[in-house]
């Protein structure tokens, strides 16, 4: 039996399971065992999805079951994505999970933590309930989607938080996949109209200059308008590999400035994380800790979508 989650398409036998250790072969269906058993839920500010450019200052319910199709050694949350089975007893419904947003008055739901696209059957159960009551949804994912879950998932999900994490040799030696099928899952979520921002966690070990010139021409050329840069901290297989400093984040920020794309920001740092206009250089959000009156501030200077100083449309969802 064929598995259509993501670009791998597991042929998986009878009582086997695919890449990631999660969907299974069970009387001659594709199942998912740990469906609805949520082994991570809180509640964050949207912005450490790391989402700056929609609904701003806004709380996220945030979510994960298990899994995920890459293996990547540097990964900040392995316990839960390269788990195979869920340790929770208790089964979440996806109306339970709308019911519990509601009553917390949390405009929008988050599928992070591990992968998403392992479990997408939940996501889109969910997503579609939340969209009835104006729940917005979040993908946090490694973007590595098959061709039926981009046209499942894009109907269905406001805003996408993708990692790009490096070349191809990057993603074939420390990843365990591959770049193409993320190319093109950015590339039609931009298509379609979905609110995208980019992340690509940079390890000074692997990540150059040149790689770098590169993945901001490739995020150029599909129309991205976010990119998190973001620093590396040791964990995982690479628990004996250095921090990435923030000399080397500064630097890779102003090459990456190089590309044109409008909003860049740094990550896991103490650089300035603030929004200004790509026109007239106001700043319009001052988001440094994450405690002050975000949404506030983002309400009064960025008005219909347009920078309260100058008229310029400014890239996001704000309200």
């Amino acid at each position: 039996m064929i598995c259509n989650f993501c670009y791998r398409h597991c042929n998986i036998e009878e009582g086997s399971s695919g890449f990631c250790n999660v969907r299974k072969c069970i009387d001659n269906k594709i199942v998912s065992p740990n469906y609805g058993y949520l082994d991570a839920i809180a509640i964050d500010p949207i912005e450490k999805k790391p989402l700056y450019h929609f609904l701003p200052g806004t709380k996220t319910l945030s979510v994960a079951e298990v899994g995920c199709n890459f293996h990547c050694d540097f990964c900040q949350n392995w316990q839960l994505s390269q788990s195979e089975k869920s340790d929770t007893i208790k089964q979440i419904k996806p109306q339970e999970l709308i019911d519990y947003a509601l009553a917390k008055n949390i405009p929008s739901i988050s599928f992070t933590y591990s992968e998403p696209i392992v479990w997408q059957d939940y996501v889109v159960d969910t997503s579609a309930l939340a969209k009835e009551v104006n729940i917005k949804t979040v993908m946090v994912t490694n973007g590595s989607f098959s061709k039926e879950a981009r046209e499942s998932l894009a109907p269905l999900i406001n805003a996408f938080n993708i990692d790009l994490k490096g070349d191809e040799y990057y993603y074939k030696n420390v990843c365990k996949g591959e770049l193409k099928p993320v190319l093109d899952g950015i590339e039609y979520m931009v298509e379609k109209g979905c609110h995208v921002e980019v992340t690509t966690l940079l390890l000074e070990e692997f990540h150059t200059i040149e790689i770098v010139e590169k993945l901001g021409k490739l995020l150029k050329e599909r129309g991205v308008e976010v990119w998190h840069l973001t620093r590396f901290f040791p964990t995982y297989k690479m628990n004996d590999s250095d921090e990435t400093s923030e000399t080397f984040l500064a630097r890779m920020i102003e090459v990456a400035k190089g590309s044109n794309i409008p909003y860049i920001y740094g990550g896991n740092s103490s650089s300035e994380y603030s929004t200004y206009c790509n026109k007239c250089k106001k700043k319009l959000i001052s988001r440094n800790d994450f405690t002050n009156n975000i949404e506030k501030e983002c309400k009064n200077n960025i008005k219909n979508g347009k920078c309260s100083y100058c008229n310029n449309l400014i890239y996001g969802i704000f309200s």
